[in-house]
């Protein structure tokens, strides 16, 4: 239950937002500052689920805002599934368990639009499932053997079903059973791109899908044996080998040029209930913009136009716009010339998004140290072989970025990780590069929570001299070194993580 001494300790951490009579900041903006003023609250207390936040009355005084901007905040809180508003006697903002959507759905938009290939799926889902497995392998419960049995009797079930997903499910599962909610996380949403890409495919015949499937039930179920006898090598190896299968058989037999197929907000979410029309409505307008190719600037209608396209009513449509504005999708522009303008999305609202869910799984240090390691250990192998094939961009931005920890900016809090953000970039996996954006932004909340200076604002000279040795190796072409001399500064950083 959320407390008085709950309530006393937030009201001093925070005061209250000024409102949109006082100030030039439009609605929108005050939205997003109060939903994450409000989703910090709910995981300073714990995350109790089912207890009341407050009623509208005493949420629009405790943050000192309009009900339009309080409105507008609920929203955004609710399209998160941090908390819902209950109406009537007894109601207020309820406090939810969240479920994995909505950061999944932030994440495929953003990848979707930088136009994610399948070739950047495989490198990313190699890094990371084999993790999962090896670690699903030793941590196997019965729970998890009658787990894992059901899901493969019901792929068997439905060979013949071309419109069931149970062929997708196998694998975040595994990523469950790792018992690490960023692998988990990570690979649902490798996942659910990948089926996408899948989903571009020719017209193929019966045949040609059964043959599909009872290739990958095969391999599901080599897996899945595997990791219920803890063999996790075995395990290990015969996942990679089916995840480069896959891969082959989407370039094989997919439409050139197609963009990828699927809603991304699916009608029914993880408690059964279905997903607000505003969010069915996003979803369906963000796919026509990126079956459109994302015309940045262009107009998708005016307000009246997408009113009888969509066949919604106004309401509906401008909380479906919040929305699309919300991850930098599209935004209405009013006036003469006005409508719905694509915009050029951007990762913030995906990393908020999935750094938020994750707070919620409680994910550790350790759990956020796998991951990372995995990433950055498997880039700098990747950017010292494009060091080797000839491209002087590796040593020229990476350089600059080791300097940076001295002569970047003494208020930017940021300046030793431009030296990972740059070798993620370099590696050119959109993928791996916001995953990593993801972990770094976890890392720097579990720091803060506990009052901890980040190495890089206290040890500046140390840090330049650790990255300057990384970059010798790469720039001598020595892919084993490089790894050594990252795997033991990531090493070297863990304790402050902690």
């Amino acid at each position: 239950m959320v407390t008085a001494a709950d309530q006393e300790h937030a009201d001093a951490a925070w005061q209250p937002i000024a409102d949109t009579d006082d100030t030039d900041v439009p609605i929108a903006k005050l939205a997003a500052q109060v939903a994450h003023r409000i989703e910090a609250d709910v995981m300073r207390w714990g995350w109790p689920v089912d207890e009341p936040l407050g009623s509208e009355q005493e949420l629009r005084e405790r943050y000192g805002i309009s009900r339009a901007v309080l409105r507008e905040a609920v929203r955004l809180v609710e399209h998160h599934r941090v908390a819902r508003m209950r109406r009537g006697p007894g109601g207020g903002l309820i406090i939810c368990a969240p479920d994995a959507g909505p950061a999944t759905r932030s994440l495929v938009i953003y990848l979707e639009y930088l136009g994610t290939s399948v070739t950047d799926l495989l490198q990313a889902r190699l890094l990371l499932e084999p993790i999962a497995v090896g670690l699903a392998a030793e941590r196997i419960t019965e729970d998890g053997i009658d787990t894992l049995r059901a899901a493969l009797d019901e792929e068997e079930a439905h060979r013949d079903d071309r419109a069931n997903r149970s062929y997708e499910r196998l694998h975040p599962l595994l990523g469950e059973l790792s018992g690490n909610p960023a692998l988990h996380l990570f690979i649902d949403v490798l996942t659910r791109l990948t089926a996408r890409y899948s989903h571009t495919s020719r017209r193929l015949s019966k045949a040609t899908v059964r043959e599909a499937k009872e290739t990958a039930h095969e391999a599901h179920r080599a897996i899945a044996d595997s990791v219920i006898a803890g063999d996790g090598a075995r395990a290990q190896t015969t996942l990679a080998g089916h995840l480069e299968r896959v891969a082959s058989w989407i370039e094989e037999h997919r439409v050139r040029r197609a963009r990828v197929a699927g809603a991304v907000i699916e009608p029914e979410v993880a408690d059964g209930s279905r997903a607000k029309l505003a969010e069915v409505v996003a979803a369906r307008i963000h796919d026509d913009i990126a079956a459109r190719g994302w015309q940045i600037g262009s107009a998708l209608g005016s307000e009246a136009d997408l009113l009888a396209r969509y066949g919604i009513s106004r309401a509906v449509l401008r909380e479906a716009v919040r929305l699309l504005e919300y991850h930098s999708v599209a935004r209405m522009r009013r006036g003469p010339g006005g409508g719905l303008i694509v915009t050029e999305p951007e990762p913030q609202a995906s990393i908020d998004t999935m750094a938020l869910y994750l707070e919620y799984q409680s994910v550790t240090a350790d759990d956020l140290r796998v991951v990372r390691d995995a990433i950055e250990l498997g880039t700098v192998a990747r950017v010292t072989q494009r060091h080797l094939d000839g491209d002087a961009e590796v040593a020229e931005r990476l350089s600059s970025a080791v300097r940076w920890p001295g002569e970047g900016p003494a208020d930017q809090p940021r300046k030793a990780d431009l030296f990972h953000s740059e070798l993620a970039e370099l590696a050119g996996n959109p993928v791996l590069s916001l995953f990593l954006d993801v972990i770094t932004d976890l890392f720097r909340r579990h720091a803060s929570g506990q009052d901890r200076t980040l190495p890089g604002d206290a040890a500046a000279e140390e840090v330049q001299h650790v990255h300057q040795r990384i970059l010798d190796a790469i720039t001598d072409g020595d892919t084993g070194v490089a790894r050594h001399r990252m795997r033991r500064h990531l090493d070297a950083l863990s304790p402050w993580w902690h």
